[in-house]
């Protein structure tokens, strides 16, 4: 509805995970060069964990789109999944077609998937989001996949993102032998006021915002207070207060128009 009076190519605070609007915070950037340090060195198994609505998905995506031509990806979204269907599942996801949908089957193909990768000179990775909802089980079952390397590296690199809970998950005894080969891992940590700003002016930016149209200084420590940094939470309060601006035809976005906007997200009615 605002694009038009704002004169936007496009609405700038989706909650839907588009790289194209990542802001790569210095807690973003470093997840990125973690991630990419343990790929390309073939390190095994990552872990990067993250508050609900930290970014972490569309990190996942950025970094898919900074890998090279010779690393090939798999991404699994649906963590849940019991083992025999995650494995159809990464398999699927590298193009490999299975003898059999069988266990031993599907860990035979994707075995010989990664030595014909490492013949060629390439580098293969398993990228799981949400994976604290993953079953102990089905964690074991990916850590058998890693147990095929070379007296040097890895032939497949995978990359566990989660909430917080991951952690609690890899100290279960049944997973030591996982959590021991977790050689890279990192937090991504919420966005500080200063963050926020250059958040929601970046994200104004790639939308194609004219100039005019601004969060006043208030407004951004409003926001920061309310939703404690976190993306999703800012890109549905920031959204809001673009639409009631919308209505109010104002291009100017003050602390009072926040709070406003804050009441309405909460239920709460103008007195």
């Amino acid at each position: 509805m605002y694009r038009e009076f704002y004169r936007l190519r496009e609405a700038p605070f989706n909650v839907t995970s588009d790289p194209a609007f990542l802001y790569l915070s210095p807690t973003h950037m470093e997840a990125l060069d973690h991630l990419r340090y343990g790929i390309e060195q073939r390190k095994g198994f990552l872990a990067i964990t993250g508050e609900i609505g930290a970014g972490k998905t569309t990190l996942c995506r950025a970094l898919i789109n900074r890998l090279d031509s010779r690393t090939r990806v798999a991404l699994i979204l649906n963590a849940v999944l019991p083992e025999i269907q995650l494995l159809d599942a990464i398999a699927e996801d590298f193009g490999i077609v299975p003898a059999r949908h069988t266990k031993g089957a599907l860990v035979r193909a994707i075995n010989r998937f990664l030595l014909e990768q490492l013949s060629q000179g390439n580098n293969a990775v398993l990228i799981i989001d949400e994976a604290q909802n993953m079953r102990p089980s089905a964690l074991e079952t990916v850590r058998m996949l890693s147990n095929l390397e070379t007296e040097k590296e890895k032939l497949l690199q995978i990359v566990l993102v989660g909430q917080p809970q991951l952690k609690e998950k890899l100290d279960l005894p049944e997973l030591v032998q996982l959590k021991q080969r977790i050689a890279v891992r990192f937090h991504v940590r919420a966005l500080s006021e200063q963050e926020v700003a250059c958040y929601i002016k970046h994200r104004l930016t790639v939308a194609g915002a004219p100039g005019e149209l601004v969060f006043m200084e208030g407004a951004i420590q409003a926001i920061h207070l309310y939703t404690g940094g976190i993306p999703r939470l800012i890109n549905i309060l920031a959204d809001k207060a673009l639409l009631r601006g919308f209505v109010k035809e104002t291009f100017i976005m003050d602390v009072d128009h926040i709070r406003t906007c804050i009441k309405e997200l909460e239920g709460e009615t103008e007195t």
